[in-house]
């Protein structure tokens, strides 16, 4: 059929694009939060970051619903066979985002029990750092996991790596306010 001739309502384009489209607009987070780091999860979550502008805010807490599983916080010794339970049960392709520090390093936990890096038991897709990192840095590794699937799309059976990338925070802090002229029992401080 000649191009000229279509109609202006339709659209034509491949049948890859719109399967990874649907894909990446549709990521079902798995929560594995056990720290200060799952509070910055909840915050982007909420209405001022808002993840449902990337069809992210589905948070299931079931790894039977879920493709892409969050890491926020630290990892003991006993909670890593559950961790990897929840891994397994979920649906392939599947993705992992290790969420600060302590998930991806352990953090200022360097003790016999916590975990030095989750990406010793299960492949890490995206690093996203911060001790803990601000929601703006959790929204570009869901990003980042988003572009890839637009990339790549569906990886062959079974040849799937880990991406490993790590994320770089884009803001700047801004200056802390300062207090001037306090007293205290007639003394300036």
């Amino acid at each position: 059929m000649d191009t000229q001739t279509l109609p202006d309502n339709i659209l034509t384009t491949q049948l890859k694009k719109v399967v990874n489209w649907a894909r990446r607009s549709s990521l079902w987070p798995m929560p594995f939060a056990t720290a200060c780091c799952g509070i910055e999860l909840m915050a982007a979550g909420c209405s001022r970051y808002d993840l449902a502008r990337f069809g992210a805010e589905a948070m299931r807490f079931s790894p039977r619903q879920s493709d892409l599983m969050i890491v926020a916080g630290r990892v003991c010794i006993k909670m890593m066979p559950v961790l990897q339970h929840i891994y397994q049960q979920m649906t392939e392709p599947k993705w992992v985002i290790s969420m600060g520090a302590c998930a991806s390093t352990g953090g200022v936990f360097d003790a016999y029990a916590t975990i030095q890096g989750i990406d010793q038991f299960m492949p890490v897709d995206v690093y996203v750092p911060g001790c803990p990192p601000r929601p703006e840095t959790l929204i570009e590794g869901i990003m980042a996991i988003q572009r890839i699937i637009d990339e790549e799309g569906l990886p062959p059976h079974g040849k799937r790596r880990p991406l490993q990338l790590a994320i770089e925070p884009s803001y700047s802090p801004a200056a802390q306010p300062m207090a001037t002229g306090l007293t205290v029992d007639g003394k300036a401080i």
